[in-house]
């Protein structure tokens, strides 16, 4: 009997089958499905359904990998990896698909195509020269090994990472340690305990612990501790294991990716980088970045100030040091503006969010979003599923909804890709998406109560989500968030984050989880009033790592996890206007640019921050749910996905092209 019979990745059905997915399932599809791709590869429609299919298999796994990783689950998907780095490889070197698709370009043809088409073409066309494929043959043979050693090297970062995060855990009996932590803390480190059968209180490194407690905890040992813990997770400097040392991973990363470059005839890798974004050279970029540092470096500086003065007032004796930052900033915000995450916390329960949410969205694109719950194989009890219809009643989109930290399940949030949209012999294929958080879970038998920041990032998710779900391209290629460049794919994200300071957005939302009570004026006031506390501090840290990654990217060479520091060094000292300490080696758990798709793209962040403060002014201008406002977004971005340049969208929704003043205001840096 064929081995691959029954196998649930060969066969999918709309939505793939979670609960049926073994770890032996996994190689053998993946092989499988490769084999007959090369034997059927033809020109842009059957390789457009070979991929469609291969992505159909693997994207369960990728994601299962994420979300719920065991031993033998990811050595079936780092197994997998070499063989569809060699594929993907393959085909980008392929050179009679090379020449059939110039073919194209150069034919009259191209001009009577659609213009997704048309973008389809010249954009594999850039991937084909991006992936080596006029290379000599000896230097494809090295370009291959160079993909193949990359993806390995690059998931052993994110495995380091998890492991390392995992392993670390603080338990007490003692309350009196964890004074001044919120009532919600103390319950989730509670159950967290509850959940390995031990008494007391467990204190890890999973996102929502780890901000409680450098935020709240009066007892300052502890809060050297978890920082230390925390900034040195996949470091031979780990209060952990240093099997999980990401020192050599990021060294070979660099090196590897700037070896590729250069045999690509590229300077260095931040070049090749950018042949896919909207910023036009390395020097546009770092001017960017400069351009934004000077203009929040003085307001920063007096944030500092103020914030020691502060400490001070309250008996701090010396400097403060960086596992007091969050603390005492979180003391000066509830003096100055009376408002705390607790003050908050009751007002954003995880089921009113999500109405909420859904009802903002509904208002803006006149879609309809419901839950959906018979027949949905999923990977763990707490996720969602939902389908999106428009004006009509046609099902358009349908996601998965995974908001709670957890166990085995890696940190962050991200949206990722179920289902492409594809018209296929007339019948298009629905997008479906994953949407995945690290939010704080519900305790007990209360419903999960969310910090203002956890309900941002739940928008900022949503907003990728409708980016892939509401796109009416039908190549796909170029659908979703397949095409747009890297700098502008944060926008429809950034944009969707502003409703969360609307008084007319919250209020469809924010409201107290016991009484039903709206949230209060006087509250609401004091939480926009509070909303740029520091900002130029946070804009100065994110500016931090865009100018690290960007740098990191630029150098010919790198052959020392020593040189890489230095880098980070030099950032700090050109850039930052707090003390690092020189235990922390956030570089090592750096997951954007060494294990996921920011390197040397980082600055994507502020770029698109840019495109997306300027797109929300229309509506602040319009009205927010101005519901011409909102098809205009919908009609010139979200629907058009990567099927035109990004700033011919931007241009369409605007009607120019974007400027930084509206970033600027909603920072509230002048």
């Amino acid at each position: 009997m064929d081995k691959n019979l029954n196998n649930p990745l060969l066969e999918p059905g709309p939505l793939p089958a979670f609960s049926e997915i073994q770890p032996r399932h996994v190689k053998p599809a993946v092989e499988q499905l490769i084999s007959e791709n090369r034997e059927q590869i033809n020109l842009i429609k059957p390789l457009e359904l070979m991929n469609d299919r291969l992505d159909r298999a693997w994207s369960p796994v990728r994601h299962l990998n994420s979300v719920k990783s065991s031993p033998e689950l990811r050595d079936a998907y780092n197994s997998c990896l070499p063989l569809l780095s060699e594929y993907s490889t393959e085909i980008s070197q392929n050179h009679a698909l090379y020449e059939g698709y110039r073919s194209i370009r150069e034919s009259g043809e191209f001009d009577r195509l659609s213009p997704a088409q048309q973008k389809t073409i010249s954009d594999a066309l850039l991937h084909f020269r991006l992936g080596g494929v006029e290379l000599e043959a000896a230097d494809r043979e090295h370009y291959q090994l160079l993909q193949k050693d990359l993806s390995e090297l690059q998931s052993s970062f994110e495995n380091n990472l998890l492991d390392s995060t995992q392993a670390w855990e603080y338990v007490t009996e003692d309350e009196y340690e964890l004074r001044g932590l919120p009532d919600y803390a103390l319950a989730m480190l509670r159950q967290l305990a509850e959940q390995k059968k031990i008494p007391g209180y467990r204190v890890t490194l999973d996102m929502p612990c780890y901000l409680a407690v450098i935020t709240y905890a009066d007892n300052r040992q502890l809060r050297k501790s978890i920082y230390e813990a925390y900034v040195t997770r996949a470091s031979d400097c780990g209060i952990t294991d240093k099997i999980w040392d990401n020192a050599a991973n990021m060294r070979q990363i660099v090196a590897k990716r700037q070896e590729k470059a250069q045999l690509l005839g590229f300077k260095n890798y931040a070049e090749y980088s950018l042949e896919t974004k909207m910023a036009s050279s390395v020097d546009q970029v770092v001017e960017f970045l400069d351009d934004l540092a000077k203009r929040s470096r003085q307001t920063a500086i007096d944030e500092v100030t103020e914030r020691q003065a502060f400490a001070e007032s309250l008996g701090f004796e010396g400097d403060l040091n960086a596992w007091d930052y969050p603390y005492y900033s979180e003391k000066l915000k509830q003096e100055r503006y009376r408002i705390s995450d607790e003050d908050l916390k009751p007002y954003f329960s995880d089921e009113r969010v999500i109405k909420g949410l859904f009802d903002i969205v509904a208002r803006l694109y006149q879609v309809e979003i419901s839950t959906v719950d018979d027949g949905i194989d999923r990977w763990d009890e707490q996720v969602g599923f939902y389908q999106i219809r428009d004006r009509h009643g046609e099902v358009i989109g349908e996601f998965f909804l995974d908001l709670y930290a957890r166990e085995n399940k890696r940190g962050g949030a991200w949206m990722d890709e179920c289902v492409n949209r594809y018209c296929i012999d007339g019948i298009t294929q629905i997008p479906v998406a994953y949407l995945t958080c690290n939010l704080t879970p519900p305790l007990g038998d209360e419903p999960a109560l969310f910090t203002h920041e956890e309900v941002i990032t739940l928008f900022h998710e949503f907003g990728h989500g409708l980016h892939h779900m509401l796109t009416r391209i039908d190549v796909p290629d170029v659908a979703g968030i397949n095409g747009v460049e890297w700098d502008a794919v944060e926008l429809p994200s950034q944009f969707m984050e502003n409703f969360c300071w609307e008084r007319d957005a919250l209020q469809l939302f924010a409201r107290h989880y016991q009484t039903d009570e709206p949230l209060p004026d006087d509250l609401y006031q004091r939480m926009l009033a509070a909303r740029n506390f520091q900002s130029a501090l946070q804009m100065l840290r994110q500016i931090e790592f865009a100018l690290f990654d960007i740098r990191l990217h630029q150098r010919a060479e790198i052959s020392t996890a020593d040189e890489i520091q230095a880098i980070l060094d030099q950032v700090r000292a050109e850039v930052s206007v707090v003390k690092t300490p020189r235990i922390n080696l956030f570089q090592n758990g750096f997951s954007h640019i060494f294990a996921g798709g920011y390197a040397a793209g980082y600055y994507s962040y502020k770029w698109a921050e840019v495109l997306s403060a300027d797109a929300f002014a229309a509506f602040e201008e319009e009205g927010i749910f101005n519901p011409e406002t909102g098809q205009r977004f919908l009609h010139c971005v979200l629907e058009q996905g990567g099927s035109r340049p990004a700033i011919e969208s931007f241009s369409c929704f605007r009607g120019r092209e974007p400027e930084i003043d509206a970033l600027l205001r909603h920072s509230g840096i002048s």
